[in-house]
């Protein structure tokens, strides 16, 4: 009975394969860089891995929305919220930085799929505070986290216990396995459930903010995203639809040098480097 079941193992076991040539392309690339830096990308159709600092713990900065939409919709799931429930913005709620819904004026109607829009396609800082408290708090998506096998992708921000490591690494942290893996897991239709991935999947697909990682796939080509950006730290994680086989990845930097915020940050020119590396070395070899 054991040899069955260690049969029925060995295809998955065979799949994940590490590629070697992948990965010291990618350390080329990032080679000079001024700060750290941490890269992990799978593709899917021929289960090959590179992986660089994959374990390394880095700021999340936006990133931590993609968590954030996990817990509502796991509230949503339960019947405990509703897609489309009616809410009603207040100025109690406002926060600056990205994002449109500062802007609202006071006793606005909204719903709750506004809110999640704005989050995923605008990285709306006050609709995902507002997301984060609808979900049931950082501790709770940090349970959910835990659930899904993520043990180090955490919400830090507003969480009790935290103050800490909020400090270090600012509203969320992750490695760049896990963010790809979350990424994996809800186009699979893994997290919550297949209709529940699907519709997070499809918010994640319609990113305003798309200079970036997106910038070096062709537009004709769908890709789900998340950015995340603060002085000293810019970073994406990305799945693509690509026509020869999807891949995903994550790219992370920290204690960048250069903190400028202007198309030419090093930080912001090497993702790109990173995604048309990758979207070169998969499509080119038709994977």
């Amino acid at each position: 009975m054991k040899y069955f079941f260690l049969a029925l193992l060995l295809p998955t076991l065979a799949f994940a394969q590490h590629d070697p040539k992948l990965e010291n392309g990618l350390r080329d690339v990032i080679s000079g860089f001024h700060g750290d830096v941490g890269i992990y990308v799978r593709n899917l159709k021929t289960g090959h891995y590179a992986e660089i600092n994959a374990d390394s713990i880095f700021p999340t900065a936006s990133i931590v929305k993609v968590p954030i939409l996990v817990g509502v919709f796991d509230k949503i799931e339960k019947g405990e919220l509703q897609y489309h429930q009616p809410l009603i913005y207040r100025d109690s709620a406002k926060y600056g930085g990205s994002g449109i819904m500062q802007y609202f004026k006071d006793s606005s109607d909204t719903e709750l799929s506004v809110l999640l829009a704005l989050m995923m396609s605008y990285s709306d800082n006050t609709a995902s505070l507002w997301n984060q408290s609808l979900a049931g708090g950082g501790e709770r998506i940090n349970q959910l986290m835990e659930q899904y096998g993520l043990h180090v992708t955490k919400v830090n921000s507003r969480t009790a216990g935290r103050q800490e490591i909020w400090k270090i690494y600012g509203w969320g942290m992750t490695t760049p396995r896990e963010m790809t893996t979350l990424m994996i897991k809800i186009r699979n239709g893994e997290i919550i459930s297949k209709s529940a991935s699907e519709r997070m999947y499809r918010l994640m697909t319609h990113p305003y903010y798309d200079e970036g990682a997106i910038s070096a796939i062709p537009p004709y080509v769908q890709a789900a995203h998340k950015s995340g950006a603060v002085d000293e730290s810019r970073s994406e994680v990305v799945y693509v639809n690509a026509p020869h086989g999807e891949y995903a990845f994550y790219i992370g930097t920290k204690n960048i040098a250069d903190k400028s915020w202007t198309d030419d940050n090093e930080a912001s020119i090497l993702i790109r480097k990173v995604s048309k590396y990758l979207w070169e070395y998969f499509e080119n070899k038709k994977a």
